[in-house]
Order: structure tokens, then sequence, then C-alpha cells
């Protein structure tokens, strides 16, 4: 196994070396990588950013649209034949279409290539014709991004750290009464370690809808073709590892160390190591409104997650030397049209205080990064209106669950974000002196002129900072 792995990484080394010469030296490529957390909005996101790349009339803040230099744009066939590709027409035609709906919500990983004829600027306009840069988007479940955090642990102390947290958790009730009447130490039997993975997998699923974020291990809530297999039936217990041969215990640690070899690391090789930008959506006002404890959680999440990158600068040596890092990373706060405009800034402000510790230590390593609160399609209007003698800023839009049109405050956000981290972080159970709330919104009927992508919020600004510098 050792051998095979060195012979890997090299022959991995050497298609490194024939990518990179071939993106410096004839059509660059950008990998950018697309994840996020249950509900953040991936999938919308993609497919707006495409049909904005490819429309670019709602893209001013996009340096290059508003100058005039990229000439066309077009979809290609992605360059990774073993990867689905990102269903784009068909996420279009549902947000779009006469009856528009939210598209199917990202469960495995796909790719698509949009490439861009763009004309240089600077001293370079007169002298050299217009190039072509391709922009490789890859999606993928943020549930699997926590997964590579397992890497770097053991069974033993996995299980510690996960038992340890759900102690308290209404969620684990069920899982909990179920450890505790189990023997760690006894015979493997298949039908005892199934239902305790189905257990451990319901409690996941549960505690995902409570706005919890720490879900890990990803593919339990996202089997896949991997359903029902051995690698997936495995869930922590108390105690070591070290029981008898064939005790249930020993039996789960070498499950799990199987899930690491066989399904975290193929990922992290062949998809996440070579990403050179990324953008974490985050649904940071969801994690507002289940309260304090889903907000520490969500802290705590997006540290995990920039532990899992290496960010960096990246340059001709370094890529051949030492594989690609990733040289921007933004943190974007999704579902900016649920608020007023006025409140956006306070939005921003409280995803920069979720991810600072990842912003800076994504900055130590010379990474650029940023935070914004944006909306990929916006599916409300603003409006003001009195309640009690008190002017409200609000939106409008058409309620997911009734189809009825209605005006929603959500409540003031703090305009310090220590007024929301401080009661997380000590674990209080609720906030204080504010209740927030989420509606959900359906999309919007559109009418789209020619030249115009979808409405969006700040799509453009996303786009002038992950692939500005190279158009």
């Amino acid at each position: 196994m050792v051998i095979s792995r060195i012979a890997d990484g090299i022959w991995r080394q050497v298609e490194a070396v024939q990518d990179t010469v071939s993106e410096t030296f004839f059509e660059p490529v950008i990998r950018l990588g697309v994840t996020g957390l249950a509900r953040s909005g991936k999938t919308v996101f993609i497919t707006s950013l495409v049909a904005n790349l490819l429309d670019r009339g709602r893209m001013p803040g996009l340096l290059a649209a508003s100058e005039g230099r990229i000439e066309a744009a077009f979809l290609q066939p992605q360059p990774d034949d073993t990867i689905p590709r990102f269903d784009y027409e068909a996420h279009l035609g549902a947000l779009t279409g006469p009856t528009p709906h939210w598209p199917d919500s990202t469960r495995a990983i796909s790719e698509l290539r949009l490439s861009l004829k763009v004309r240089p600027n600077g001293l370079l306009a007169g002298l050299q014709g217009p190039r072509t840069i391709h922009l490789d988007i890859v999606d993928y479940p943020g549930e699997w991004l926590l997964d590579l955090a397992l890497m770097d642990i053991s069974y033993t102390n996995w299980s510690a750290q996960v038992l340890g947290r759900i102690e308290t958790r209404e969620e684990a009730i069920e899982y909990r009464a179920l450890v505790a009447k189990t023997d760690p130490q006894t015979k493997l039997e298949e039908t005892e370690a199934k239902s305790l993975a189905a257990s451990f997998a319901a409690y996941l699923q549960r505690a995902r809808a409570s706005g919890y974020s720490d879900c890990t291990p990803g593919r339990f809530l996202l089997p896949g073709d991997l359903a029902g297999s051995p690698v997936l039936t495995f869930a922590p217990l108390p105690g070591t590892d070290t029981g008898p041969r064939g005790s249930l215990i020993r039996e789960m640690a070498r499950r799990f160390e199987a899930y690491k070899r066989q399904v975290v690391l193929p990922f992290f090789r062949d998809h996440f190591a070579r990403i050179d930008r990324q953008v974490v959506l985050v649904d940071a006002l969801g994690a507002i409104n289940q309260g304090p404890r889903a907000v520490e959680d969500l802290r705590a999440a997006m540290a995990e997650i920039l532990a899992a990158f290496r960010p960096g600068r990246n340059g001709f040596l370094s890529s051949l030397l030492g594989g690609k890092r990733v040289e921007k990373i933004l943190f974007a706060a999704t579902k900016a049209d649920h608020l007023h405009h006025v409140q956006h800034p306070r939005l921003t402000a409280i995803m920069e205080a979720l991810t600072r510790e990842a912003r800076d230590r994504a900055q130590y390593a010379g990474a650029g990064t940023a935070a914004m609160a944006i909306a990929s399609l916006r599916a409300t209007t603003e409006a003001t209106m009195s309640h009690d003698g008190e002017t409200l800023e609000v939106v409008r839009g058409t309620l997911l669950e009734t189809g009825k049109e209605a005006a929603f405050y959500p409540g003031d956000l703090p305009q310090d974000p220590a007024h929301l981290l401080n009661p997380a972080r000590k674990g209080a159970e609720k906030w204080l002196d504010q209740d927030y709330q989420v509606m959900r919104f359906a999309p919007a009927p559109l009418n789209l002129k020619p030249g115009d992508g979808p409405p969006h919020i700040r799509l453009d600004r996303v786009a002038e900072f992950l692939i500005g510098d190279r158009l």
C-alpha cells in the first residue's frame, strides 16, 4: 500500500506539471470550488453566477465586464470525464420558468466549464489579441469538506468528541439510549452494527435540520451508492478500540479507518487538492434563527473548514513542486434578500466575526479572503411599513409554504456582532433581548431583458474578488 501511494503521488506530480505548463503557456484555467453546508444555496449560486457571466448586464462590479473586455462567454464540456456535469440548463429552467421553483440541492460532486474570451488590459492591450480563460466550477457538499478533519483523528478520539458533543442534545436522545444498552466489547453482530449506524445517521439528519453544522461523517447524510455498505456501518462508542478481536468496537474502529481511506482520502486527492479559488456559502441567518448554540456551532465549523484548505499564493514553481494552494477564499452569507439593504452591513459584519479565526489563518498563509452578504437570486422587493407608530424596513415576497404574498420584518441585527457571538460562546440557550425570524420565500417570476442575467445582490462583486485578477 505504501509503494502504491508513493507511485500514485509521483504520477499525480507529473500530471500537475503537465497541467501547470499547459495553463501557463496556453489557456489559463481557474478551478473554483463551491461548497457550503445544508440549505446554503450552492446550486442557485452556481446557476445564477454562470447565467450572469453569460449575460453580463447585471455585472457592473466585474471590471472586465464593465470595461467591455469580455468578448464572449460559452459553456464547454468539463475536462473531467468521470465527474457528472452540473445540470445548469435544468436548474436555470427551474428558476426562470413560468412557475419558478428552487432546484434540488447538491447531493454529490459535479463540475461545469465556462470559457471566457477576454481582451487584455494595460500595456498588453494593443499588443495581444483576446485570450481564452476557462473557469472550471466544482460543486461539492460542505459535509464532505468537514470530513477532512477526520483524517488526523483516531476512532477512539472521534467517538469521545462526538459523544461529548451530543450529551445534551435532544436530537440524540434515541442514539444515546441505544449506546447505553450496548456493550462495545461484545462479539460483533451485524444487525447490531446496522442498528447503531442507522440510529446515528438519523441523529445527524435531525441535527442538521435543527441548524447544527458539525454533522460528520458527511456521507451518512448523503450516502449515494455507498448506502448500506460496511464503510458506512459504524458509529461512535465509548471506550477504547483495543477490545478483543472480532468485538463490536474493534470492528467499528476498522470501518472508521476504511471510511477515511476509501472515501475521504480519494475526495481530497482527486478533487479538493486541485482547487485554487474557493467560495464557502453560509446560511448565517438560519443559524441566528436557530439560536446561540447553532451560531457557536457554525463558528467552529467555519474554523474546521478553513483548516482543510492549504491557503497561500500559487506560482509556477510552487505548482510544480508542491501542488496547488487555495489563493482566494470567500465566505458569503447567503439570502441577503431576506433583509432590507440597510441591514446588509450588519450581516456582513456578523459574517466577518464568525469567520475571523479562519480568515486570519488564511491571510497569514498568504491567501486573499473576504466576507460578503449576497443573494444569488433576488426573491424579494423592499418596502417601508408603519407598525405601532414605528417605521419598519421590510421585504416582500411569495411565501414558499403557502404561495401567498407577504411583507416580512425579521428583526434588527445588532450593530456589534459580539452581541451575538458572546452569548453563543457562553452556551446561552436563547437570545435574551431579541427574537430573530427567518421566512422561506419562493423565487419570483422573471421577465429578463436581452443581455441581463437573473437579479442578484453583489454577485458581480463576488466574481470580481474570485476571478477578476485573472481576467
